[in-house]
């Protein structure tokens, strides 16, 4: 495939597990930008899609701040062309009851995980507008639908994500994007988890490679029957 047939995929939010695990399985179909904060890791992920024959793109940007999104968006279209997937990973988990939460927390991790995915959204959305063609991707958590007390930050901000993928799918479905939030109901086996829980069996935890599937899936499901909410979740998880 010529590089400029290379459909485009962005995947924000790009770290040691999902993000990383998204970005190898899109790209082996699409030239995928990744975005973070840590370059090494991005460089790092990037250099072994390119040994996979697959073509990957670093660009190190802070997802809390719009001046950096909108350089961001600026590289990809210059180096890829107009993105046709976006998948929004990018998240901070901060835990604290009401009384132990900063103002400056709550306020950095609702740009995080929702100030983020509104600019990169409206960023790419008039380009899939014009092709009446594009999905969009919002990765949820617990916190999005049962927060703990412990999620006084995270929990609204999480609600926040997915009321914004509701009124997406609903303004831009009926244009032809497909707006998805998935639920990732459960902690994914990568290594901040494992230190934080080294007692939990891998089987409790979710497996990255195969939460990306579900996102391939719903990502190229045809229009008579697209998902606008999934859940993902180990077996042995209660709900």
């Amino acid at each position: 495939m010529a590089e400029s047939e290379w459909p485009v995929a962005v995947v924000v939010g790009v770290g040691a597990g999902l993000g990383a695990a998204l970005s190898h399985r899109f790209a082996k179909g699409y030239a995928v930008a990744l975005v973070a904060r840590g370059k090494d890791k991005l460089e790092q992920i990037a250099s072994e899609i390119a040994r996979e024959g697959g073509r990957a793109v670093a660009i190190s940007a802070d997802t809390s701040r719009a001046d950096e999104i909108t350089g961001a968006c600026e590289r990809v279209r210059a180096e890829l062309g107009e993105v046709d997937v976006l998948l929004y990973n990018a998240a901070m988990r901060p835990f604290g009851r009401l009384l132990e939460t900063k103002p400056s927390t709550f306020e950095n991790t609702w740009r995080v995980n929702a100030f983020g995915a509104f600019l990169w959204s409206q960023a790419v959305a008039p380009a899939m507008l014009v092709k009446r063609k594009g999905a969009i991707l919002f990765t949820g958590a617990t916190a999005g639908t049962r927060p703990f007390a412990t999620s006084a930050a995270f929990g609204p901000a999480k609600f926040a994500l997915r009321g914004l993928a509701q009124v997406m799918a609903r303004d831009l479905g009926p244009q032809g994007i497909h707006v998805a939030y998935v639920n990732i109901d459960g902690a994914i086996d990568m290594p901040m988890i494992r230190k934080m829980r080294p007692d939990m069996p891998t089987e409790d935890m979710l497996q990255p490679t195969e939460i990306a599937e579900t996102y391939w899936h719903v990502a190229h499901q045809p229009p008579s029957a697209w998902t606008q909410e999934i859940d993902v979740r180990p077996f042995k998880e209660k709900f």
